[in-house]
């Protein structure tokens, strides 16, 4: 179709819920199949206008090769996405959900451990005790890199995460870790703390758009003005 506009939302949980309410109270109202596996949606009389509903870091690529027009996806997926990718792709508007941190915590336990100064102390530490390198679980390699060493820490290692990240000091893959939290409560559950400078970016949910324009794209981009 002349001038398709395709929209990439988040598939699921409360990202999901809070996309299509975002778009409902924009006045466009989104159609879902009845199927439950079906991911795919339309715009009501927006005739040009396909839904596809993806994983939130599957939005940020998308954007980035031009498959997909507009997408909401959370800030942290697309800072932690390479440069080359970042730069094809506009960061329309900011949205007020999904908001949560990327976050450095440590196990409760360590109590000489409050500031990034004092893992820098612990990461010596370990590498003249152990010959080894303090171990950062985390599924957010490129922000965790930068920001430590932004703060000189040098002597560490990033251990990629695949899922229950908080785990990974407790099961002896790594000393410390970084993560996604809105509410700190599964951090705390699982006995770790966030240092007191240890934010690394404070991320929500927002509204993007593939650099890529096309000429229809920025008259619909005017329903969320």
């Amino acid at each position: 179709m002349k001038d398709l506009i395709t929209i990439g939302l988040p598939s699921k949980g409360r990202l999901k819920e809070k996309s299509i309410s975002f778009f409902n109270d924009s006045g466009l109202k989104i159609i879902q199949s009845e199927k439950e596996r079906n991911y795919f949606g339309t715009i009501r009389n927006k005739p040009n206008v396909k839904i596809i509903f993806l994983h939130a870091k599957e939005i940020i690529q998308r954007l980035g090769d031009g498959t997909l027009d507009i997408g909401v996806s959370g800030l942290d997926l697309f800072k932690e996405s390479g440069k080359n990718l970042q730069g094809k792709i506009n960061i329309q508007k900011k949205l007020n959900y999904g908001n949560a941190s990327l976050v450095i915590a440590v196990p409760d336990d360590w109590i000489d451990v409050q500031t990034i100064a004092d893992l820098e102390e612990v990461s010596f530490d370990i590498r003249s005790k152990r010959n080894g390198r303090l171990r950062v679980a985390t599924k957010y390699p490129n922000l965790t890199n930068d920001f430590l060493i932004s703060k000189g820490v040098t002597q560490y290692k990033i251990i990629p995460s695949l899922g229950a990240t908080e785990t990974y000091p407790f099961i002896g893959s790594s000393e410390i870790i970084t993560d996604i939290t809105s509410s700190g409560k599964t951090l705390a559950d699982n006995n770790l703390r966030v240092l007191k400078d240890g934010y690394i970016l404070r991320s929500t949910a927002c509204l993007f758009v593939a650099k890529k324009n096309k000429n229809s794209l920025q008259k619909f981009l005017n329903s969320f003005d």
